[in-house]
C-alpha cells in the first residue's frame, strides 16, 4: 500500500488481518483521483478474433509524488482485465509514461512474464503488445457474445473436468437419468494419452444409461477456442511439445471417436453461469465455483456467454505487497489463493490445524469439512476468513461485471462451511457496500446441484 491511498477495512479476516482488499484500495484511489484532479487513460484489449473491450478511469497527477501510487493501480487494474476479457494487444491512451512502464512489466523479462507468455504464445498464437496510444486513438469496444447452451432435447452427456475428480451426466430430454463423480489426479500425468483414456471411461460409463448419445458436452478448467485446449491446468504435466501434438486437439480426437456426433467443450466457469441462469431463469449472472482452483463465467443481461477468458483464479483480490503467491503464475493476492481448496491449505496451519506433508490438498479440504460439522473452532475461522475475502472481492467483481446475481458453487462451499462462507460474506457487503446488497443477490444452489449441476449444464451445450 502506497501512502496516497488509505485503506481501513472495517472487518478484517480473522486468520489474515493484513489482507488488503482490492475493493476498498481502488475505491480510496478514486477518492484520490476525485479530490486533488487526474488524467483520463483508456485501456483497449484486442483479441486474435476482431473483438475488442475498452476500459476508461482516471489517474492521479502525472508528477513524481504520484508515480507509485498511479504504477499499482494501472498494473492491478491491467492484470485484472486481462483475465477478465483476454487480450493480446493492450493500447494504453493518454499516458505515454505509464505505458511504457506496464511495457516493461509484461515482457519476457519482466514481473509478468507469465502473462505476457500465456496471453500470446498459449492463447492467442500470437505474440504480446503493450502499446502507448492517444487518446483519439483508442478504437470503440467490439465485444462479442452468442446464445450457448439450454439444449435439453436427445439423449447427451454431460461431463466436468476438475482438478481432483470428473462428474458426468446422463440425460434424456431435460431428465438426470445417472449422475457420477469420479476421483482423478491429473495434474502431473505426463502422457496425455491416460487424460484421454480416463476422460472417455466414464463417457462409456454414462452412456450405458442412454439409448444411444446424440450429443456430448463438457466443462473443464482453462482456455478452450473452438474445442481447442489452449492452455490447461489440468494437462500442466504434460511437456510443451507434447502438448501442442496431443493435448490441443484431445476432445476433437474424442469427438471422432464418439461417431462425429455434436461435441462441445467450454470453459468450466461459463458453465457455472450457464447452470446457475437456467435453473433460476435469471441472466447477468457471475457463477463462482470454489474447487480445485477457482472458476468463473459470466452470462451477459442478454442472457449470452462471451468470449473473455473470466479466469478470475489470476484476478487480483489482494494488494498487499507480500500476499499469498500462486503457485502457477508467481504473482501475488489472486483469486485462487482465496477460494479454492488452496485456500483452505494455505489457512489450515494458522488456525492450528497441521496436516502431514504428504497430505493432498483435497484429503484437507474433506478434514476440515468434517472439523467444521462437529463445530470445531478451528475449522470455523478458516471459512470466516474466507467469507471476509469473498464479502471484498465481491464487490471488486461488480465493478467490471454487469451482475444482478452471484451464483456460488464447488466443492469448498459444501456442508456448514459453505454456509459461513457467503453469510460472512453478506455481513461485509452490508457494512461496507449497502448500495451494493440492494441490487445483487448472492445464491448458492442446493448440494446436489453444487456438485453436479455443472455436469447437467454442460449437456446442453450442443445443438442436435
Amino acid at each position: 500500500m502506497t501512502a496516497l491511498v488509505r485503506v481501513d477495512a472495517q472487518i478484517k479476516p480473522v486468520l489474515d488481518p493484513q489482507f488488503l482488499p482490492a475493493s476498498l484500495w481502488n475505491r480510496a484511489y478514486r477518492a484520490e483521483v476525485q479530490r486533488v484532479g487526474g488524467q483520463q487513460v483508456k485501456l483497449a484489449l484486442e483479441r486474435g478474433d476482431g473483438s475488442v473491450s475498452v476500459f476508461e478511469t482516471r489517474l492521479l497527477p502525472d508528477s513524481p509524488e504520484y508515480m507509485s501510487t498511479n504504477q499499482l493501480y494501472l498494473e492491478r487494474l491491467i492484470k485484472f482485465l486481462l483475465w477478465q476479457k483476454g487480450g493480446n494487444r493492450v493500447r494504453i491512451g493518454g499516458s505515454r509514461k505509464m505505458a511504457e512502464y506496464i511495457r516493461q512489466v509484461y515482457s519476457p523479462e519482466g514481473q509478468r512474464a507469465f502473462d505476457f507468455h500465456f496471453m500470446g504464445e498459449q492463447v492467442y498464437l500470437a505474440p504480446m503488445a503493450i502499446e502507448a496510444a492517444e487518446l483519439g486513438e483508442i478504437p470503440s469496444p467490439k465485444e462479442a457474445a452468442a446464445p450457448l447452451g439450454r439444449h435439453l432435447d436427445g439423449c447427451r452427456i454431460g461431463f466436468d473436468l476438475g482438478g481432483s475428480d470428473r462428474k458426468y451426466a446422463a440425460v434424456i430430454d431435460g431428465k438426470v437419468v445417472h449422475v457420477e463423480e469420479v476421483a482423478w489426479d491429473p495434474y502431473f500425468k505426463t502422457d496425455p494419452t491416460w487424460h484421454l483414456e480416463q476422460i472417455n471411461e466414464g463417457l462409456k460409463r454414462a452412456a450405458g444409461f442412454l439409448p444411444r448419445v446424440d450429443a456430448i458436452g463438457g466443462s473443464a478448467a482453462g482456455v478452450y477456442v473452438n474445442n481447442e485446449v489452449r492452455v490447461a491446468s489440468l494437462f500442466r504435466g504434460v511437456p510443451r511439445d507434447v502438448f501442442n501434438q496431443k493435448v490441443r486437439g484431445l476432445f476433437k480426437e474424442l469427438k471422432q471417436a464418439w461417431g462425429g456426433i455434436p461435441f462441445v467443450v467450454v470453459n468450466d466457469g461459463e458453465v457455472t453461469a450457464l447452470a446457475g441462469s437456467m435453473s433460476l431463469n435469471r441472466n447477468a449472472i457471475l457463477g463462482i465455483a470454489m474447487g480445485t482452483s477457482l472458476a468463473a463465467g459470466y452470462v451477459t443481461p442478454q442472457g449470452n456467454i462471451t468470449n473473455w477468458l473470466n479466469e478470475l483464479a489470476f484476478a487480483p483480490v489482494d494488494y498487499r505487497a507480500d500476499g499469498p503467491a500462486d503457485e502457477w503464475s508467481g504473482d501475488r493476492g489472486v483469486g485462487a489463493q482465496y477460494f479454492s481448496q488452496q485456500a483452505v491449505g494455505r489457512l489450515a496451519p494458522l488456525a492450528g490445524l497441521d496436516f502431514p506433508s504428504d497430505t493432498p490438498l483435497p484429503a484437507r479440504l474433506v478434514e476440515v469439512q468434517k472439523l467444521m460439522a462437529t463445530g470445531d473452532e478451528r475449522a470455523h475461522k478458516i471459512y470466516e476468513t474466507i467469507g471476509v475475502y469473498f464479502g471484498y472481492a465481491i464487490a471488486h467483481w461488480s465493478d467490471f461485471y454487469d451482475l444482478t446475481t452471484l451464483l456460488v458453487l464447488g466443492r469448498v462451499l459444501t456442508g456448514e462451511g459453505g454456509n459461513l462462507i457467503v453469510s460472512t460474506a453478506a455481513k461485509v457487503l452490508q457494512q461496507e457496500f449497502p448500495e451494493l446488497c440492494r441490487r445483487l443477490t448472492v445464491r448458492v444452489p442446493d448440494e446436489k446441484d453444487k456438485r453436479l449441476g455443472q455436469a447437467v449444464a454442460a449437456a446442453s451445450l450442443p445443438v442436435i
